[in-house]
């Protein structure tokens, strides 16, 4: 099933979501207007907000809150786009060229502080405590994410539990926080609440682990950015750390080298060295069984359409490889 037939049931919540996101992007600075509009226009899955809007609906929720729950993840979510386009020097962005290529570093960072500062003047129209406390405390552990990454680039001898933790920081943890807010907002009891936070939470882990393992498998066209990203920028992402666990002598050596160098002019070998030890089924194998610990987690709610869509946005985070 295709994204779009996911996402379907919710168009018209979708809808009005972008349309908040808009005019929240407006400010009387031309120049972050000009920006807004680049980011807006690039389009994008809108996945985190989409989860905003089916888990208030599994969760038999509607009420205004929620679009503006929604643009708050879409804003965090962008700021740390633009920050992240900034420190990896990326160029390609959604198949276009990136904020920073087009207007340069410094608007992009600004920018980025920006679209934090206005997240954060939306989270006290909620006038909901723990829904501050959970967006504080996420956003402080997706910059945490963030610098342990970078404090990895260029170490090929990181461990599984370290890329881990970097996985749960800098994506899942946002992914919880999208499908935790509307139980924090609509009183939902504890079991349910939990269940939402587990289900978010296994989400973005499979999610994540699926575009590190795109980052060797799709097209420029698919992926929406340079194929072999990671490695020119010397991330240490599982399918490069299999290798290195697993490869021959001289496959072990080439990926070493080109994680300490951050050189990606040997990509098409190391692609093959990938192959050779199953580096991207490996990959897909864990992404998939934190798919179904997201499908488990839903068994707290009542049945319902919504929580089966639910369950197919984590099978579908899987399949986007195949």
């Amino acid at each position: 099933m295709e994204l779009a037939e996911l996402l379907s049931p919710i168009a018209a919540d979708m809808a009005a979501i972008n349309q908040l996101i808009r005019d929240e992007l407006q400010s009387d600075v031309l120049l972050i207007n000009q920006i807004g509009h680049h980011i807006v226009s690039g389009g994008g899955k809108r996945m985190r907000p989409a989860l905003v809007a089916f888990s208030a609906q599994a969760l038999q929720f509607a009420d205004s809150r929620v679009p503006v729950a929604a643009a708050i993840i879409e804003f965090i979510h962008t700021a740390t786009l633009l920050h992240d386009d900034v420190v990896d020097e990326s160029t390609l962005r959604r198949g276009r060229e990136t904020a920073n290529a087009a207007f340069g570093n410094a608007a992009s960072v600004l920018t980025g502080d920006f679209l934090y500062s206005r997240a954060f003047e939306l989270m006290v129209r909620l006038d909901c405590m723990p829904v501050m406390d959970l967006l504080a405390s996420t956003t402080n552990a997706i910059a945490e994410g963030e610098v342990l990454q970078l404090m990895n680039i260029g170490n090929p001898d990181i461990t599984d539990a370290q890329y881990l933790d970097v996985i749960d920081r800098k994506t899942a943890r946002l992914f919880r926080a999208a499908t935790l807010l509307p139980a924090l907002l609509s009183d939902a009891s504890e079991e349910r609440a939990t269940a939402m936070a587990d289900y978010g939470q296994a989400l973005g882990m499979a999610f994540q682990l699926v575009d590190d393992a795109l980052d060797y498998l799709g097209s420029e066209t698919d992926l929406g950015k340079h194929v072999g990203d990671d490695l020119a920028e010397g991330k240490p992402t599982l399918p490069l750390m299999r290798v290195l666990q697993l490869g021959e002598p001289a496959a072990q050596a080439r990926v070493r080298r080109a994680i300490t160098e951050a050189t990606p002019e040997e990509l098409p070998a190391i692609i093959e060295d990938i192959r050779a030890v199953g580096g991207i089924e490996q990959t897909t194998r864990l992404a998939e069984d934190y798919a179904e610990q997201a499908v488990r987690a839903l068994d707290a709610l009542d049945a319902s359409p919504e929580r089966d869509t639910l369950a197919a946005l984590a099978r579908f985070s899987v399949e986007r490889i195949s």
